[in-house]
């Protein structure tokens, strides 16, 4: 393991101690003083479980994979009374249910080989534990009541400690996703507090939602809950599967310029995922990343309407006005496969000197012609980056060629993202 390796791993494998140890000791302190209000951790047990137990099929990588486990554990670490009666199930109580809650619904998973990822499931005991310690001590003592007392002001308090929880939930997200990529921490923290702004945000409010319900209806309420946030999660589901699908045929598409001969093996796949490296260096959002990986895939389709392929495909060596139509021809064909116009200009804007590109046309070009010039090779890497920073004068963006090196230098793709 190289040095800088070494400390991310060691992050990581804290994260996951951390919960084990939390896990351990909600555990082992549940069975020895036994059960407060059985009935309510039955109950938000199950919900985990069914929860986890409905994440079957979802692909990995989803930034959140159980959207009815993750409210249903919010709710119960968050929950002060049951039907206008108090609670006090504590903080240790809280996270043995929902561990318990989760290995009961992992089980068919881990039967068919799809146990639940350990980041995820760390992040979910960490996260219960942290609600679960902001709020129940300082409610079963009083404090909260005395604070806030009942009404609007209460369901603030809730609200402000779930965001306080979503916060936490992010900052474990981006640091297990950096061990595991090696890709820069900020970039990845901004990451995770972009897409906080989506389903993140639905799960968290759902969470507390649930749990002020059931402080007046008692338990009944959750499975009045249950079922539009178990058809909220298939609709998730199904997006999901739409998307993968959407990417699947994008990448079978680019695949025509190789079977016909007019692009090296690979090269529209190297191009699609090193684009999407460098544009998350610069920082991009997801959907603009979305956008930077289908025209990479795609950004050599115009050449099928040429008799004879150019060499390598390196179109970099053909006039101008040869560059220009094929680019023209290919945005006219990216546009009628249904994906984000946007992939389509960035296309029709690839042979554009790149002060009059948008950002993503400019990551698509500097990566092609870095692809053109040393394909595989790693060897040839460097007397490609020295050419490309020649070229800064008109052809590349020179923030773009070093967004590229230093991606090259963490070693180029790290792995898979977070969906």
């Amino acid at each position: 393991m190289t040095a800088p390796a070494a400390p991310r791993a060691l992050g990581a494998a804290a994260v996951r101690a951390a919960a084990g140890a939390l896990a351990a000791a909600g555990l082992g302190w549940t069975l020895w003083h036994g059960i407060a209000e059985p009935g309510n951790a039955l109950a938000f047990g199950v919900l985990v479980a069914v929860g986890e137990l409905a994440r079957g099929g979802t692909p990995p990588g989803e930034r959140e994979p159980a959207p009815l486990a993750a409210a249903g554990t919010l709710a119960y670490a968050l929950l002060g009374d049951s039907g206008g009666q108090p609670t006090t199930h504590g903080v240790l109580q809280t996270v043995a249910v929902v561990v318990a809650g989760t290995l009961a619904g992992a089980v068919p998973h881990i039967a068919r080989g799809r146990g639940p990822e350990l980041d995820h499931l760390a992040r979910r005991v960490l996260t219960a534990g942290f609600a679960a310690v902001c709020f129940q001590p300082l409610y079963n003592s009083g404090v909260w009541e005395r604070a806030v007392g009942d009404g609007p002001r209460f369901a603030l308090l809730l609200l402000l400690l779930t965001l306080l929880t979503a916060l936490c939930d992010v900052v474990l997200a981006a640091l297990t996703l950096h061990a595991r990529t090696r890709r820069p921490y900020g970039p990845l923290l901004r990451d995770e507090l972009r897409a906080l702004l989506g389903v993140g945000s639905a799960v968290r409010a759902s969470g507390a939602v649930t749990t002020l319900a059931v402080a007046v209806a008692g338990l009944w309420a959750l499975p009045a809950l249950c079922g539009p946030l178990l058809l909220a999660q298939r609709s998730l589901r199904r997006y999901a599967a739409a998307r993968t699908t959407c990417r699947q045929t994008v990448a079978s598409l680019a695949r025509a310029t190789e079977i016909a001969g007019y692009t090296p093996p690979g090269h529209a796949h190297r191009v699609a995922v090193l684009s999407r490296e460098v544009g998350r260096d610069l920082g991009l959002s997801e959907p603009d990343l979305t956008v930077v990986e289908y025209a990479a895939l795609m950004h050599d389709i115009g050449q099928l309407s040429l008799v004879d392929p150019v060499p390598d495909g390196a179109t970099a060596l053909l006039p101008a006005a040869e560059q220009r139509r094929l680019a023209l021809l290919g945005g006219a064909v990216v546009r009628r496969t249904g994906v984000p116009a946007a992939v389509a200009v960035v296309v029709e804007r690839q042979a554009d000197p790149y002060r009059e590109q948008p950002l993503p046309a400019r990551i698509v070009r500097t990566v092609n012609a870095y692809d053109d010039l040393c394909g595989e090779r790693a060897s040839k890497a460097l007397g490609a980056l020295e050419q490309l920073r020649l070229g800064t004068a008109r052809d590349h963006h020179p923030a773009v060629v070093e967004s590229l090196a230093r991606v090259l230098s963490r070693g180029g793709v790290a792995g898979p993202g977070p969906g």
